[in-house]
């Protein structure tokens, strides 16, 4: 390592031997501070050590990308991770995995993004928002090249995404709630969508509640986890935003949780030593012989109960702004809306929801008047 002229810093290593000559073939990285430089050559010659060192000239994209998988993606949700991996497989490398990674440029990238958002003849495009995610991915990937010195700049910066149209919520409606509430009766997943309907729980925290959450002397649920299914397997994982959150819903809610705990006692004494609990969690939902719900098979019936109403492209997250918008109307409080969806912030609430409070203060503001018509009313009563 060394202190250039400029102020700043240069560490060169050995890659291995030309094989022509028998002379040592070398390379530099360099930062601003020697704690810096000391990081990048530490890097490289971690690399060179375990055999996985490329030189960054003959770099491509697809490897770089493996690369920063497998190294500087650890810390992220094994669900975001299989999300990056999906998207690097399906988009990234299969357009621009050839590519140099030092040729890489802002034309090649814009024209990627693109292309995935008007598609291709025999591809469906994808909306702004995936194509963000995309960009989002290979953002970041480029940006820990530039990090290590195998590029000067991030290619990705001088790129344009397509606009995000907020999409319109759909809540059901008075009427909807009623029909959707007769469809479900007898059903056997009727109590998932009954606790959706009335907490607004988001459906891997409905399949990944267990019972140590429920306090029934309280009435509270204790929400600190969700089970997601990463690629082949079910496992848990933290909420959205990693913010655990305790509701107090409606003695309803809890009526229906009394109900699945009697029916699933009754579901293991029948079952005797077939009874086998996921992974040993006592889990409020569960199948008849103790395992897990599947997310698939909770989505797919809910999408057939809501064709059946003529609803089709209701989803089942549409449960939980149903629950939102009831909640806001019946007076509850954007703050103790927020927490109880587990938003980030009030703000996004109010963004999400900010329809409702605007209908809300029409009617406030027609009774108001109906109040000064009687007012009136009687002043000229008594003229």
């Amino acid at each position: 390592m060394r202190k250039r002229a400029d102020g700043t810093w240069e560490a060169r290593y050995t890659v291995g031997r030309d094989p022509g000559t028998g002379k040592q073939i070398q390379k530099s990285v360099y930062a601003k501070t020697q704690k810096d430089v000391r990081k990048k050559l530490q890097q490289a010659t971690t690399a060179i050590d375990d055999g996985m060192y490329i030189e960054p000239s003959k770099m491509t994209v697809k490897q770089w990308l493996e690369i920063w998988y497998r190294e500087y993606t650890g810390q992220l949700k094994p669900r975001t991770r299989t999300e990056y991996k999906a998207q690097i497989d399906n988009h990234i490398s299969t357009a621009l995995g050839a590519v140099k990674l030092q040729a890489l440029n802002a034309h090649m990238i814009q024209s990627f993004y693109n292309k995935l958002h008007r598609g291709m003849k025999d591809k469906k495009g994808l909306s702004p928002k995936t194509v963000k995610n995309v960009h989002g991915i290979l953002h970041r990937a480029l940006e820990q090249a530039v990090e290590i010195g195998y590029i000067k700049y991030n290619a990705a910066n001088a790129c344009k995404l397509p606009r995000i149209t907020k999409a319109e919520i759909q809540p059901l409606d008075d009427t909807g709630i009623a029909e959707f509430l007769n469809a479900i009766k007898g059903h056997k997943y009727e109590r998932v969508y009954l606790v959706g309907l009335f907490t607004g729980l988001r459906q891997s925290e409905i399949l990944g509640l267990t019972w140590d959450c429920i306090d029934f002397k309280k009435g509270t649920i204790y929400v600190y986890r969700q089970l997601q299914k990463v690629e082949d397997q079910y496992l848990f994982g933290t909420l959205k935003n990693n913010k655990a959150r305790k509701l107090s819903p409606a003695p309803e809610v809890m009526k229906i949780l009394r109900k699945q705990n009697i029916d699933q006692k009754k579901w293991k004494l029948k079952a005797g030593i077939a009874w086998e609990p996921w992974q040993n969690e006592k889990l409020v939902f569960t199948n008849e012989l103790g395992g897990h719900l599947c997310h698939k098979t909770i989505y797919n019936n809910f999408k057939d109960i809501m064709r059946s109403l003529k609803r089709p492209d209701t989803r089942f997250h549409d449960l939980r702004h149903t629950y939102a918008v009831a909640a806001i109307r019946s007076g509850d409080d954007i703050k103790t809306v927020q927490e109880n969806l587990g938003h980030h912030a009030a703000a996004f609430t109010l963004d999400t929801y900010g329809h409702v409070t605007e209908t809300m203060k029409k009617e406030s503001s027609q009774r108001m008047q109906s109040y000064i018509n009687s007012v009136k009313g009687k002043l000229k009563g008594k003229r």
